[in-house]
């Protein structure tokens, strides 16, 4: 039903993800084709006229699908070499469908950005409590270590330890929507390869 609905308005499915099912619900990740001159809201009439089927969010994607994405980027971060942590942040948006990556460190009582996507505020972070960081987290968007500029902007926040001196990625979504406990989870494990993979490089 909800492909007849979207094809009555000329929009084509071109990939379906489930992300999560929980308490009788599923969500699913669509990446749909607007025909040159629709509307995005016009995909939100159109889904939402099925029964049961309520729209979360829309977003802008240009990436490449690619059902294979998150272990092409563990390939990139693996042959990245000495430049491995900037590799991650150049592909970690586009893979996790998020505005920006960071890595951050908190050695002392400063907070140093690391390597950061373009993209990435220019707004520094003056405090993280939550560094070192034990694991995989979603923050409160209206935390009190989040600058007033990244809570403007309607950001989600979402963090993984990279098991490296302290090192933890940073992810930002601006306007949200919040993330998944599935992204989470997939956030985590992701970090956990490539914090494995950091470590057994400096021990060789």
């Amino acid at each position: 039903m909800l492909a007849v609905q979207l094809g009555a308005i000329g929009a084509d499915i071109r990939s379906l993800e489930v992300v999560e099912r929980a308490d009788g619900m599923v969500i699913d990740d669509l990446v749909v084709d607007l025909p040159a001159g629709a509307l995005p809201d016009t995909l939100i009439t159109a889904a939402e006229k099925v029964s049961g089927i309520r729209v979360d969010s829309l977003r802008p994607f240009a990436g490449v699908l690619d059902t294979h994405q998150e272990l092409e980027l563990i390939d990139l971060v693996a042959a990245g070499g000495k430049d491995r942590l900037q590799v991650l942040v150049d592909h970690a948006p586009r893979v996790l469908r998020v505005s920006w990556a960071a890595v951050l460190a908190k050695p002392g009582a400063d907070v140093l950005r690391l390597y950061a996507s373009s993209g990435a505020p220019e707004t520094p972070l003056v405090d993280a409590d939550w560094l070192p960081l034990e694991k995989v987290q979603s923050f409160d968007p209206e935390s009190d270590w989040i600058p007033q500029s990244w809570r403007d902007m309607d950001t989600r926040v979402a963090a993984a330890p990279l098991g490296v001196n302290g090192k933890a990625l940073l992810l930002g979504r601006i306007g949200g929507p919040d993330f998944r406990p599935a992204e989470i989870a997939r956030l985590g494990y992701l970090a956990g390869i490539i914090g494995t993979m950091a470590k057994n490089k400096k021990k060789a």
